[in-house]
């Protein structure tokens, strides 16, 4: 009953504010929604100022926490005072004493440092940043990569090291034509005849045949590296020359173990018959089959058993075609998969330069 008594109460004091405190018979509805209308908006408007009111409290707390980290972190540089560990400085912040010693030392061209930042996609200058604080901000990225050198991309460092080739050239051009004695030197396997490379060489002559393979590929990733150098300025410039560039320099660093093996003669004697293979079919031009022997060469012809391969006392029939000729000698190593993979390059630059007649 109370309850009841209640929410008739509730009821005629509703209508009662609805009718504008006289007693009446009847209240229109048109006047019961627009209070209500008008007690929502209130209820909404003092929701909305709690809530700006605890969000400006907070906002307050983070500054001031802020604004304490920053004391520490300044306390603790002034203490070390280490040149070589400058903070990288925010956009309403000030260099200090040692970071301005710092920037002092680090000292080059305002177009470099455009460049760099450029380079590793940071804007080039910040809101109301000076000069000696974008010097500071890019000798702090400059850091952090030096830190984090072992884990960079191999192919972005190639990239790099193709456009410093570029500047390098550009330079050299205009001062003269220095940099071009580098690249006459003598080759002592320059008259050296490969046509010999066959399989029937493999049994004969095995030291012969390590020789041969050896100039042959150097020989191919010379005319390559060559190839590149003729090319117009404004295509070795763009993004896919420097794309080509830095493709033949990382198939170059990725041969090095290939060629030592050749030089100690350490070749595993599966692996050197594929190779001698590839290289016979690609004197005489025959491509596709090259590519055939390149497939055996890396991924091997053996077949994958699907389950389990032994059960008991009695062999899987696919067990028994699983011998060491047909392992992939692309998963041995991650060298291996480099130096192979980089074959695979000089194959389509001869398969380019040296067309099927």
């Amino acid at each position: 009953m109370d309850l009841i008594e209640a929410t008739l109460a509730k009821k005629r004091s509703a209508l009662e504010s609805a009718a504008g405190g006289a007693k009446k018979k009847y209240v229109r509805r048109g006047d019961l929604e627009k209070q209500r209308e008008q007690e929502y908006l209130a209820e909404q408007e003092r929701e909305r100022k709690e809530k700006e009111e605890r969000e400006r409290k907070l906002a307050e707390e983070k500054e001031v926490k802020r604004k304490e980290e920053r004391a520490a972190k300044a306390a603790e540089s002034s203490s070390t005072s280490s040149p070589s560990t400058p903070a990288v400085l925010s956009e309403g912040a000030k260099a200090s004493p040692s970071d301005e010693s710092t920037a002092a030392t680090f000292n080059i061209a305002p177009e470099e440092v455009v460049r760099r930042l450029r380079a590793r996609g940071h804007p080039i200058r910040l809101f109301a940043e000076t000069d000696q604080q974008r010097k500071i901000r890019l000798r702090a990225l400059e850091l952090v990569e030096d830190r984090s050198e072992g884990q960079r991309n191999d192919f972005m460092r190639a990239m790099e090291n193709a456009e410093t080739g570029l500047h390098l050239e550009a330079l050299g051009q205009q001062g003269g034509s220095g940099t071009k004695e580098k690249k006459s030197k003598s080759d002592p396997t320059k008259d050296l005849d490969t046509n010999a490379i066959s399989i029937e060489l493999l049994q004969k002559d095995q030291d012969k045949l390590y020789v041969l393979i050896y100039t042959y590929f150097k020989r191919l990733l010379r005319e390559w590296e060559q190839d590149l150098d003729q090319r117009p300025d404004e295509l070795k410039r763009s993004t896919p020359g420097k794309l080509a560039t830095a493709t033949q320099a990382q198939s170059a660093e990725y041969l090095k173990p290939f060629f030592k093996s050749l030089r100690q003669k350490t070749l595993e004697p599966d692996v050197l018959m594929r190779i001698t293979e590839i290289a016979e079919l690609m004197i005489k031009r025959e491509h596709m089959a090259a590519s055939d022997a390149y497939l055996k060469l890396s991924i091997g012809n053996a077949p994958w058993p699907i389950g389990v391969t032994m059960v008991g006392i009695h062999e899987r029939s696919g067990r028994e075609k699983i011998f060491s000729a047909q392992v992939a000698h692309v998963l041995n190593d991650e060298t291996s998969r480099k130096w192979i993979q980089s074959i695979k390059r000089i194959m389509t630059f001869a398969e380019k330069k040296y067309p099927r007649l």
